[in-house]
């Protein structure tokens, strides 16, 4: 069962689209719960505040299983900002 301290777990760790559908599924179940709204609310305005992230780098290091996507990152941080 998908729970308020699941979702906790996953929004502590970043992964927020997770936790974010979790809190959603709570909230549909129990429309009145106050700590899925707020925390509905939190994630939603933190993706907004870094939208420029790039989501693409981001999962291959949270995913990172080889030396290649090592090297892949290496080679993206090395990169002369825009």
């Amino acid at each position: 069962m998908k729970t308020l301290t699941l979702a906790s777990i996953y929004e502590k760790q970043n992964f927020l689209n997770e936790a974010l559908e979790i809190y959603q599924e709570i909230y549909k179940r129990e429309p009145n719960n106050k700590e899925a709204i707020v925390a509905i609310e939190r994630i939603k305005r933190s993706k907004v505040k870094f939208s420029g992230v790039n989501t693409k780098m981001r999962d291959l290091f949270v995913k990172m299983q080889s030396k290649e996507d090592y090297n892949e990152i290496l080679r993206w941080l090395k990169q002369p900002c825009n």
